[in-house]
């Protein structure tokens, strides 16, 4: 170099000009203290070598520190240069195209400098959450201070919708070359590469794929054309090593996890340089720890798009959250739909079993399948962890599966006739045999109603299309290949057979039940169906009672809209009623027309999905906390009940929105079973004589510690034929529900149905009111229990017996009246003059209705009459 420069380890040419400099030093050595004279080489060059040298500002453009082991490069075509790390140096030709794109547009040469100026983004055909997540990610290539971009999306968001905008912009605006698009199995790269070619660029209308080629990683590598390149990591890790791809259609390579961290070598067919950037869908598994060296292998930009991102996710993305958007949000928003819980326990579920020795048992190769009958030699005894791996108890499987069936249309989906789409996860591919022909026993149908979809299924791709299409399908069995990512959008059932102690694998296989569909579209695979509103978590295996698994929004079943939206009017919602309230309201929502959401968000003073949006983000932990946080001088408790009712006022200064929704909600009103979350627990023996028994002993001890505290409880205790308010009922049910209790009145009375057969009539489903007969009976005034609804029809039918004897005749029109008040009696523990003004009493003019059509005189006795005679 010239005079006071010192003499430089490597200068780097292109096409015969200096280019770069390398300041080497040994292995272990920090790169980051030699900068200062890398740079003294970059711009010390003597004066017969400049005359053939490229420079920027006087200094040569590329600036390289090397170890052996550690590669620090700086770009000085990009705007404020800093030395980033690399896997190694890049090919000569790299360097040409770089030089080349910086003749080109002098100023924005590289693509850090034209990121930070790309055009508006067209978000017509855009999501809120779509938008967020594509600014953030541009906002973070921008702003430089991270590498990485992790995006949390809710599963059925549209994160590969997202992620095809982003790759579309960057190609076209931000000067990128290639994408590598990584999956989590090879099923989903067909799905993805779908996505691409349908894709319609928002400019001038063309496909994706008629501008730029999109491609799978094959077994010869990466073809030249390709823009994007499609593949999982394990098929990456191959390329680079040399070692041949298989199939498509081979299971065990995506299954591969190696017990150790990969490490990968310079491949210069692959260089590091070939991607500038890297999208990792569905980035939730060992892919940042065991795989993590393929990724950093390339000098490109990371962006990750996941669910359910873990502790690991976020430490690979350095804490760069760029958009996060939960599951609750995205049902608030209509993208996806809410679920339910149902549970189904048996013995051997749960605690195993014992065969003796001596029994002759069937026992199957698990290679050849092959059957044979043997004797066993000493007792075996297997946990319930072992069963359908170790053992195979097929009497279990058939007791869960006709338990399914029998309550299918009675407490899952009632009033339904058709079996719902209904996905089953099994723990392995014989389990997932053992299944589905159980299933087709059970159902009684044949092979075309229920079929096994996993990658050692002939046809899996040909089934999973008909399971999507085909109304015949009605069942699917799977183990992995429809877990996470693969989209059914006409599946209403999510039934776990297995087990599954991973959070975020639990909330991609969880979410195959989440997503939307049109109407017409679900209705042409499920003709009995309407519209799809929700779907049902089964529970077989007790996969739900893991703390990582999060509650439904729609947490309080028993009770009704109309009293959440009382309770909504006096700001007096728990967390669960809002959460609650927010699910209903979301369900509703679905079932509108668009003139009918136009016409109750007129009503309302903002938008019913923002709203909607309120109450789920008042209940998310996550704000509360930041709420918690940033005010520190006030109880957590008060904080967050205020951000409650901050998010209910709209509902509770807008009767008329009140009233509109309840009206609404009668229109659309189908068969709908929110009080009877826990009838199953009979059906399926989970209340066992030892339960039933802790249960009614603890419910009596409540009762007598919380008389003075409680208002039911006092009122019983004060006059036995004084009537109790439903409001006491509710603050009743209120408290009981909450832990350590977490009692309904499903579980007190199926407990009591254990121990006092004799004494309690079965019921089918519950009301709160039920609470009622239960306290009755617990307190001894009554020797049966009976459900609260019977006992009112019955003393009725002797009210009117007297009536009659006494010489008073009820008209037709009377009965109507008088039928009716009954009815709301029974459902709500008595009757106000108020409660005239509501359906069904507005047919006939409500309380001025009752006055005309009973008299004047005539109609207030009558209904103290009734209150008197059959709430006692």
């Amino acid at each position: 170099m010239k005079s006071g420069h010192g003499r430089a380890d490597y200068l780097l040419y292109v096409d015969q000009k200096a280019v770069g400099v390398i300041e080497a030093k040994p292995q272990g050595q920090t790169l980051s203290g030699v900068e200062w004279q890398s740079a003294m080489y970059a711009d010390g060059l003597p004066a017969e070598v400049r005359l053939k040298a490229l420079t920027v500002d006087g200094r040569l453009p590329f600036v390289v520190e090397a170890s052996g082991t550690e590669t620090h490069l700086t770009n000085g075509y990009d705007p404020e240069p800093r030395a980033r790390r690399l896997f190694n140096v890049p090919r000569p030709e790299t360097l040409a195209r770089i030089m080349r794109d910086a003749a080109t547009d002098p100023g924005r040469p590289t693509w850090r400098a034209k990121v930070r100026h790309l055009p508006p983004l067209d978000t017509s055909a855009l999501r809120p959450a779509q938008i967020t997540a594509i600014e953030g990610v541009e906002r973070s290539l921008a702003e430089q201070h991270f590498d990485r971009s992790l995006v949390q999306m809710a599963t059925g968001a549209g994160k590969t919708y997202t992620a095809v905008t982003s790759a579309y912009r960057l190609l076209k605006f931000g000067g990128f070359r290639r994408v590598l698009f990584l999956v989590d199995r090879n099923n989903l790269a067909t799905q993805t590469t779908a996505e691409f070619h349908n894709y319609r660029t928002p400019d001038d209308g063309r496909r994706f794929t008629e501008i730029y080629g999109v491609d799978k990683l094959t077994g010869a590598g990466m073809l030249a054309s390709s823009n994007v390149v499609i593949s999982t990591i394990q098929r990456v890790f191959k390329v680079l090593r040399n070692e041949a791809v298989t199939t498509d259609d081979d299971p065990g390579l995506d299954d591969f996890v190696p017990d150790a961290p990969v490490t990968v070598s310079y491949n210069p067919l692959l260089p590091p340089e070939t991607f500038d950037l890297v999208i990792v869908d569905e980035a939730h598994r060992s892919i940042y720890g065991v795989w993590r060296g393929v990724l950093e292998y390339f000098d490109a930009h990371v962006v990750g798009l996941t669910a359910t991102p873990g502790k690991q996710t976020f430490a690979f993305f350095r804490q760069n959250l760029v958009s996060e958007y939960t599951y609750p949000q995205s049902v608030a928003d209509r993208v996806n739909v809410d679920f339910d819980l149902y549970r189904i326990r048996t013995e051997i579920s749960e605690q195993g079993g014992r065969i003796d020795a001596g029994t002759i048992v069937p026992k199957v190769d698990r290679r050849t399948r092959k059957e044979k009958l043997e004797a066993l030699d000493e007792d075996v005894e297997y946990t319930h962890k072992q069963l359908d791996r170790a053992v195979t108890a097929k009497a279990q499987i058939r007791l869960v599966l006709e338990t399914f069936r029998d309550r299918l249309f009675t407490e899952i989906f009632p009033g339904r006739t058709a079996v719902p789409k209904t996905l089953i996860f099994a723990k392995d591919d014989a389990h997932a045999e053992e299944i589905v022909t159980t299933v087709r026993e059970v159902f009684g149908k044949g092979n075309d109603f229920a079929a096994k979809i996993t990658y050692n299924a002939r046809d899996a791709d040909k089934q999973l299309k008909a399971f999507r299409t085909s109304p015949n399908l009605r069942i699917a069995v799977t183990v992995d290949m429809i877990a996470t990512g693969t989209d059914v959008k006409p599946l209403e059932c999510v039934f776990f057979m297995r087990d599954v102690r991973s959070a975020q694998y639990f909330e991609q296989m969880k979410g195959r039940g989440a997503r939307t569909i049109a109407p017409a579209d679900f209705q042409s695979v499920t003709p009995d169906a309407v519209t799809k509103t929700r779907f049902v978590l089964v529970d077989a295996v007790g996969v739900t009672e893991h703390d990582f698994v999060e509650p439904p929004l729609n947490r309080e079943k028993g009770i009704s809209l109309k009293k959440l939206l009382d309770k909504a009017a006096s700001l007096s919602l728990t967390e669960d009623e809002t959460a609650t309230l927010a699910s209903r309201l979301a369900k509703l929502e679905l079932q509108l027309t668009p003139e009918e959401r136009d016409e109750l968000d007129g009503v309302s003073e903002l938008p019913m999905r923002d709203l909607v949006r309120s109450l789920v983000d008042a209940v998310d932990p996550d704000a509360q906390a930041r709420a918690v946080a940033a005010n520190p001088s006030v109880e957590p408790a008060e904080t967050v009940q205020r951000m409650l009712d901050d998010a209910t006022k709209p509902l509770a200064a807008n009767p008329d929105l009140r009233n509109r929704i309840l009206e609404l909600r009668a229109t659309h009103d189908r068969i709908v079973d929110e009080v009877s979350v826990d009838t199953l627990l009979d059906a399926s023996g989970v209340v066992d004589k030892s339960r039933a028994e802790s249960v009614v002993e603890s419910w009596r001890a409540y009762l007598k510690e919380h008389r003075a505290e409680i208002t039911a409880i006092q009122l019983l205790g004060e006059s036995r034929e004084r009537r109790i308010a439903f409001p006491d009922i509710q603050e009743l049910a209120d408290r009981i529900s909450r832990p350590p209790y977490n009692w309904t009145p499903d579980l007190i009375w199926a407990s009591f149905e254990v121990l006092d057969a004799g004494k309690v009539k079965h019921s089918a489903r519950h009301t709160l009111t039920d609470l009622v007969s239960l306290l009755r009976y617990t307190v001894g005034v009554d020797q049966e229990l009976v459900p609260y609804a019977d006992r009112v029809r019955e003393r009725y039918v002797g009210w009117l017996a007297q009536q009659e004897q006494s010489g008073t005749h009820f008209s037709a029109l009377e009965r109507w009246w008088l039928d009716r008040m009954v009815e709301v009696i029974a459902s709500s523990a008595g009757i106000d003059p108020e409660d005239l003004d509501e359906a069904p009493f507005t047919e006939r003019g409500g309380v001025d209705g009752a006055l005309r059509d009973l008299g004047e005189d005539r109609a207030e006795l009558l209904l103290h009459q009734l209150n008197s005679e059959l709430t006692a």
